[in-house]
């Protein structure tokens, strides 16, 4: 019978859902064997610890465990560090070299990314996992190594081989035995306990006081998605332990913390991506037609004095939605709206299925329209919000026939 909690504790793998509780079974089935196998997931969700856990509950365990990541190898020296080089094989060698699977000899090797090995690379492991056998770089003859191998994706190797990326071959010598890691979304019902013992061992090593998690708090962190699974519920358990020194964790602290990772996200970015390609890519290039008219129209305002405004009609913006918001209104008035300002509210009011054939005219009329809403139809707030006079506006009106 196989011992869930030997196999928990042996190097700390935490939750009780049926997900988790269905990952150790299948180690428990496969750790006491030699044959490969692959470790699929997200990244961040714990596929290193799953191999750990292979590796400690094997009859290897006494034996090292080589931790390989073939993604931060870069690809001219890969061969090298895995199966080692001769002395002056190539410009820098100057000593007999031996690699990882050498290294791993009795013991386990765990080849984290694995989808990133170039392909040739690719032969020379399948090799090694049928036969044991090896060359070093710049040597002719073969070594023997015993070695278990557990190889770890984030990737759809199935989709890389139809590719050509990664050898069919390989592919299924590997997929005899596949563990999937659940995606932290999957299973929050075990975030409570990742939370505690997060904030426990964090607090420990660093000498604060931790008064723990609310429920509110709790709820709110399960209702978030978690694209960097349980590495990334470890980083805000710690910022918000660090934030909120010897505090009670609250759902406000929670949110602000959340809303703060999203902000990172996309804040090098003109647009949100919460959104289709085909209207991003309509969005980006209207935005910067509307900065374009934006420039001319403070050309206009450096040459002429703003006291001829309303003098000359044609010295007056032919599109008043073409003008950044009144800064001091933004003080003024607290728009009902998940657009942080005038300007945003006016992007996102156009039709989506008029981009690209509306005339000036039409899109004009539509973002007055869509401001008068958002002031309730109170025409200065909107004349000011537009930075136009409110004749321009009463004019605009009713050229328009807003009612």
């Amino acid at each position: 019978m196989i011992d869930l909690e030997k196999i928990r504790n042996s190097v700390g793998i935490i939750g009780e859902s049926e997900q988790i509780v269905e990952m150790l079974s299948l180690i428990g089935q496969i750790a006491s064997t030699d044959i490969s196998v692959l470790v699929t997931g997200e990244t961040g969700s714990g596929k290193e610890m799953v191999a750990k856990a292979i590796h400690k509950n094997s009859k290897r365990k006494f034996e090292s465990l080589i931790v390989v990541n073939c993604s931060a190898i870069p690809s001219g020296i890969i061969e090298s560090e895995l199966f080692g080089h001769k002395k002056g094989s190539f410009t820098g060698a100057l000593d007999n070299k031996k690699g990882y699977f050498e290294s791993a000899d009795k013991g386990t090797i765990f080849l984290d990314e694995i989808g990133e090995l170039p392909l040739d690379i690719q032969a020379k492991l399948l090799r090694v996992i049928e036969s044991g056998e090896f060359m070093r770089v710049g040597e002719s003859k073969t070594k023997k190594v015993d070695v278990r191998i557990v190889a770890a994706t984030n990737r759809n190797l199935y989709k890389e081989v139809k590719k050509q990326n990664f050898r069919q071959d390989l592919y299924f010598r590997l997929k005899t035995i596949n563990i999937k890691v659940p995606a932290l979304k999957d299973h929050t019902s075990d975030l409570y306990l990742y939370v505690e013992r997060f904030g426990l061992e964090f607090t420990n090593k660093n000498d604060i006081g931790f008064k723990g998690f609310s429920k509110e708090a709790l709820n709110k962190l399960k209702q978030y998605n978690w694209p960097g699974n349980i590495r990334e519920l470890k980083n805000i358990v710690e910022s918000l332990l660090v934030i909120n020194k010897g505090e009670r964790i609250t759902a406000s602290m929670v949110s602000n913390s959340l809303s703060m990772v999203d902000d990172d996200d996309n804040k090098d970015l003109p647009i949100s991506l919460g959104q289709d390609s085909d209207k991003l890519e309509r969005e980006l290039i209207l935005k910067q037609l509307l900065y374009l008219r934006q420039d001319i129209n403070e050309l206009k305002t450096i040459m002429f004095n703003n006291k001829f405004e309303d003098i000359d009609k044609a010295h007056e913006p032919s599109n008043p939605a073409l003008f950044l918001p009144n800064p001091t209104l933004k003080k003024e008035i607290n728009i009902d709206s998940k657009h942080k300002n005038v300007e945003d509210a006016g992007i996102s009011g156009l039709k989506d299925e008029a981009v690209g054939e509306m005339t000036m005219d039409e899109l004009e009329k539509e973002v007055i329209e869509k401001y008068l809403k958002k002031f309730k139809n109170n025409r200065r707030k909107t004349a000011v919000s537009l930075n136009i006079s409110e004749r321009t506006l009463y004019r605009k009106l009713k050229e328009y026939e807003i009612k």
